[in-house]
């Protein structure tokens, strides 16, 4: 059977089809199987796991988890390496649930302890652990049974495969984990600190694949909190070493990992916002993203050629993803940005793509951009982007959705020359409904849209504005909802709104006050004017003087 299948899906398939999977399973846990039997019926189930999913479905179908888990308790080494083998097949299939290896408590403290037994179960282990952890619970599970300290020393182990499947490890315990990250700045390791030998594990010598993984470190236990944005190991080391991922002479794969990892390193911080950007020509070097694969003759390998072209998308989301991490503070980098070859025209076309994520990345990175009042006022208007932003917050999912809308708040502010014409196709109805939405923050990005449209009294299109909200009942009905709203925010928002609407300098202020007073808002002032939060509570008594004077 072993010789048969190795190799060969379809006599893997025609093997599950007979039925082969729970003989080899009962062979497998029978008392009487000699341990040599057992073993090769570990082999032969690793190898039909290594074909299909729709094996890996067959295998999980037949409850062979807990079959293999069982065979760990053995005390034979060999056999407990095929299970492990098996396992590690298994879980790192993507249709595998990674619960399953933490249905039964006694399962990862037994596994800490296998660590020990030789470089084959350290890299299997190693290798379960990295994919089975997906977040907070997982990596706390992991953590409170030493996780750390038992694969610590594994990054100076003689296996190549050991010390990458334990640096994989920390990476994913690492990330967005303060806990675990302030741990790893303190561990030693021979007498070294592990972040010490995270940098040298990404120095240009090593392969790419620990290059790559290092930084994740490094870049997690940065954001985390565990290391100053300012050390040298991220900005001399860390940074560097992810904009090199970025260059055109590597992998799709890595240039993707590479870019994300360094949006995400880069995105709460402006110095190394400004760093990146004059790195390696970096702006430049991420149009070339846009123009994969750029010439077919270079890929030789014509299966590479065919993953690269079905993977192409995944480089124009890695690329707006770190586009909108550099332009996030810095108005020169948008600037730059901007000013890339065909920018605008690639960012409107991302926003059409059939893949979400694109999408997603697309609107993240105008919405980035779109902070610029200078860029608000040329390139946005010049490309009419509030088009397909309109098309995009159509039936869009609700986490593209919130950066859509507010990127529309951007675009509705008075120096927006697109304002009117997003007026004229619609917003108001798309707002309005945004405001009854069960996401808070699609319902704050409503109003505070919705307010942009009635902003201050000196717009000259003030009136319009007014106008149109007096006369939609819809719209006061929520602004008035609103003012007793729980989040502050929000009832500082419809504070702005009616503030505006009763300001008595204006055209037409004494129609719009008697209106209001009417659906009970002065009721509601005289309450906020009595507000904790100072803030509302200023707001309210000024509108309030509005109506005395």
């Amino acid at each position: 059977m072993k010789n048969a299948v190795i190799g060969n899906n379809k006599q893997k398939a025609n093997l599950i089809v007979l039925g082969a999977v729970p003989r080899l399973l009962y062979l497998l846990q029978q008392e009487t199987s000699s341990t040599e039997l057992k073993t090769e019926c570990a082999v032969v189930l690793g190898s039909l796991a290594m074909g299909t999913e729709n094996n890996v479905k067959s295998l999980l179908d037949c409850h062979i988890i807990p079959a293999l888990l069982q065979g760990l308790l053995s005390p034979d080494l060999k056999f407990i390496e095929a299970c492990l083998r098996c396992l590690r097949t298994i879980f790192t299939s993507p249709v595998t649930p990674e619960e399953l290896l933490y249905t039964d408590a006694t399962v990862i403290p037994h596994l800490m302890a296998l660590l020990s037994r030789s470089r084959y179960t350290q890299e299997y282990i190693c290798q379960i652990f990295s994919h089975c952890c997906k977040g907070p619970d997982h990596q706390t599970i992991l953590f409170n049974h030493g996780a750390v300290q038992n694969i610590a020393h594994l990054l100076t182990s003689l296996s190549y495969k050991v010390r990458m499947q334990a640096l994989k490890c920390f990476s994913v315990l690492a990330f967005e984990n303060p806990q675990v990250s302030m741990t790893l700045v303190n561990v030693l390791v021979d007498g070294e600190l592990l972040p010490q030998i995270f940098v040298k594990m990404l120095q240009r010598d090593k392969p790419i694949e620990m290059q790559l993984t290092s930084a994740k470190c490094l870049t997690y236990m940065c954001r985390a909190g565990a290391i100053r944005t300012d050390d040298n190991c991220i900005v001399l080391k860390t940074l560097p070493c992810l904009v090199r991922m970025c260059s055109k002479e590597r992998l799709l794969e890595e240039r993707v990992e590479g870019a994300e990892t360094l949006a995400y390193l880069i995105e709460p911080d402006v110095e190394l916002q400004r760093i990146a950007s004059i790195t390696d020509h970096l702006i430049a070097m991420l149009a070339d993203y846009f123009k994969y694969p750029s010439s077919v003759s270079a890929i030789t390998d014509i299966k590479r050629l065919d993953h690269d072209l079905k993977h192409a998308h995944e480089l124009r989301q890695a690329a707006f993803k770190l586009y909108a991490s550099l332009g996030a503070n810095d108005e020169d980098i948008r600037k730059k940005i901007i000013e890339t070859e065909n920018m605008m025209d690639r960012i409107v076309t991302g926003l059409s793509e059939s893949s979400v994520k694109v999408r997603l990345a697309a609107v993240r990175c105008l919405h980035s951009l779109s902070r610029s009042v200078q860029q608000l006022r040329t390139s946005f208007q010049d490309h009419a982007v509030w088009k397909p932003l309109m098309k995009v917050l159509q039936n869009a999912p609700d986490e593209i959705l919130v950066v859509a809308s507010s990127m529309l708040c951007n675009l509705l502010l008075e120096f927006s020359p697109s304002k009117e014409p997003i007026l004229e196709s619609g917003a108001v109805e798309l707002l309005c409904g945004l405001t009854q939405s069960e996401n808070p923050a699609l319902r704050v990005n409503g109003i505070w849209a919705l307010m942009t449209l009635c902003i201050l009294a000196n717009i000259a299109d003030g009136t319009t504005a007014k106008d149109l909200i007096m006369t939609n009942d819809d719209i006061l009905q929520k602004i008035k909802y609103y003012m007793g709203h729980s989040h502050v925010k929000l009832q500082l928002a419809a504070m702005f709104c009616i503030s505006n609407l009763i300001w008595n300098e204006e055209e037409g202020s004494q129609e719009r006050q008697d209106k209001l007073r009417d659906m009970g808002i002065v009721d509601i002032l005289h309450k906020l004017s009595q507000s904790p939060d100072s803030n509302l509570c200023d707001k309210a008594k000024m509108a309030l003087q509005q109506y005395l004077a």
